[in-house]
């Protein structure tokens, strides 16, 4: 005898062998060929925006939905010579808001986001011991003197 449990969220369906042996009969209802949002990516083929686009990683529902949506909008439909010029204070909106929710918005470090060699980061000062300051042969080869050709044999 075949039985439904429900426990939680979660409904576990207990089948006999014989159940489980039956072909099955479920029906497979076809996908709409007219849904919009169906195998779609972000820009619909009308042009508008795919708010239920995965590749939004849930960005446009949560705390800060409403002003990503009038930011991301907004550079969409944007027709400024520089695309988005006119969006910023919208996206000073999605900013301010994101960082009410540190937890769900965590913002990168400078540490992790920063590169080595950036603006703010001095070249490193020449020492007299690297190839480009060691003395070379008429062949091109860098000659070492003293400690360091006995390290380089």
């Amino acid at each position: 005898m075949s039985y439904c449990k429900q426990e939680g969220k979660d409904r576990i369906i207990f089948v006999t062998k014989e159940d489980h042996e039956a072909p099955s009969n479920a029906e497979l209802v076809e996908d709409d060929p007219n849904d919009p949002y169906e195998d779609h990516g972000l820009i619909l083929p009308n042009g508008d925006i795919n708010w239920n686009c995965p590749c939004l990683g849930g960005m446009a529902s949560g705390p800060c939905g409403q002003q990503f949506k009038e930011a991301f909008s907004c550079f969409h439909y944007s027709t400024e010579e520089v695309k988005g010029s006119e969006c910023i204070e919208h996206f000073r909106n999605m900013q301010e808001c994101m960082q009410k929710y540190p937890e769900l918005y965590p913002q990168e470090d400078e540490s992790d986001g920063a590169t080595s060699g950036g603006a703010d980061t001095a070249p490193a000062e020449p020492t007299g011991t690297d190839e480009a300051s060691a003395p070379t042969s008429p062949t091109g080869d860098v000659t070492t003197t003293g400690t360091e050709s006995a390290a380089a044999s």
